[in-house]
Order: structure tokens, then sequence, then C-alpha cells
């Protein structure tokens, strides 16, 4: 599906302002034209420099500067780059500093107002400002990681502003929550975050649910414009977020070293 609007230098980096804001990382430098986000956590972004633009203006001669400050750190480098043709001159740079591209990762825009359309019918799910430990039990449910469960339930919890939804299982007794995310509201957009569905509880229509919620509480902020970022080798979500309109503007690379 193509992208519902061209994005703008200011959407990309309003995108991924909104996105470290959300994943809430230890700490944040910057440098003309990067974001550095630096934290022990799993959650790759809250941990990779970014650039903030899509354009030759972002200089390769950065890259080194960029992973002298993480090794400074303690952590392992790591860049999180757009896969355009602005920035291919980057890649040369990221491999002479040892880094090897892996983890393909989409970035995806909606319209709030298609959002809502394509989930008309369906019942939101419930949402709190603050994140409860029935939330939190998603993330370290049977089939996830649990170190990077609780990884992604510290750094998701320690957001300002987020909204916490989760989707229960009507039929359990007790009431059992079995898919959870995460909204943002910053930056004029809506950042969908922390998608999770128990494998037991999948195809049920509980993540439908849970953007509903998210895309409501948006519309009633006046946000118009919804953004997330999904693994490229997850088919099933890519099938489930196009058919509620979302389309894939980017697709971004995890550089690491070897």
């Amino acid at each position: 599906m193509s992208p519902p609007y061209a994005l703008t230098a200011a959407d990309i980096e309003a995108i991924e302002r909104a996105t470290l804001a959300a994943v809430a990382p230890q700490d944040v430098d910057e440098i003309p034209g990067w974001l550095l986000p630096f934290d022990t956590g799993t959650v790759g972004r809250a941990h990779s420099g970014v650039p903030l633009r899509h354009d030759a203006s972002i200089q390769a001669a950065d890259v080194a500067t960029i992973v002298a400050r993480y090794r400074a750190r303690g952590l392992a480098p790591s860049l999180r780059i757009a896969a355009v043709p602005a920035l291919a001159h980057l890649d040369a740079a990221l491999a002479e500093q040892g880094l090897k591209a892996t983890q393909p990762t989409l970035t995806c825009v909606a319209r709030v107002a298609d959002l809502l359309d394509a989930t008309r019918s369906i019942t939101p799910a419930e949402v709190s400002p603050n994140p409860s430990p029935a939330w939190s039990q998603v993330y370290l449910g049977e089939g996830f990681d649990p170190v990077d469960g609780a990884s992604r339930v510290h750094a998701l919890s320690r957001a300002s502003g987020s909204l916490y939804a989760h989707s229960v299982d009507p039929h359990a007794n007790p009431v059992q929550v079995v898919a959870t995310g995460v909204g943002s509201y910053g930056q004029g957009w809506l950042g969908i975050h922390g998608m999770r569905t128990l494998a037991t509880h999948r195809k049920q229509g509980h993540a439908s649910r849970i953007l509903r919620a998210l895309a409501l509480q948006a519309q009633a902020r006046g946000l118009q414009s919804a953004y997330l970022q999904v693994e490229e080798g997850n088919p099933s979500a890519l099938r489930l977020y196009e058919s509620l309109g979302f389309a894939v503007v980017w697709r971004y690379i995890y550089w690491r070293p070897h």
C-alpha cells in the first residue's frame, strides 16, 4: 500500500524524536543531525544512534565520532540507519568501524482517521495512564524472552505521557490480560509501541482493539497521523497493519559489531 501522504523532513525528525521519548533511554545526547540514546536494556531503538534527516547533509565522518561515544560509555556501538539512497554514503564508514547490517525494520505511517475507520466495528481495549502489573505480565508470558520482556516493560513504563492499553480474554475466569500496547502522543504524532499478544490468543482481534483505543485517544488530542516500527520478518503483523491503513515509508537497518 502506498503511504497516505509524502513525509516532509520535519515529519522524519518528529518521528525519530517521538520514538526516543516513547522508549525512554537512560540518557540521550545530540550532535548536529543525530540523536544518540544510551541505554543498557535490550530495546534497540533506546541505544542506537539515529540520523534526524534522510539527506546528504548527514556526514559519514560522524560515524567514527558516534562509535567512540558509545564505547566511551562502555556500550557496544549501534546505529539505526534508514536504507535510503541519500544515506548510502554512510555504509562504508559503518563497515570501517567493524559494524554489520542486521535486523531490517520498517517504519510505517497511517492517518488516524483511516485507522479509526478500519476498526469502526471493534470495541476498543482499555487504556490507562499507568502501566499495571497485568499489562506487564504479557511481556513476560510464554513465548517471549523474559529478559527482553522485562527490559521493554521498564523502558516503556518510564516514558512521560504515554498511555497503556490492554485487551482481555472475556471467557477466562478470572479475567486474563492477553494483549498489550503503548501509545505515545508527542511531536504531533501517535506512536504505537510494545504491541504484544500471547500466542494462545492471536488472530482474535486483540491487537485491533488496542490500536483502536490508542487511535481514539489520538483523535481526542487532535492528532491526525500515526507511526509504528515493525521488524521486516514479521509478516503477520505487517498484514494486520496494512489492513488497518498503515504503509511503509522507510526501511532501516541496525549496524552493530560483528
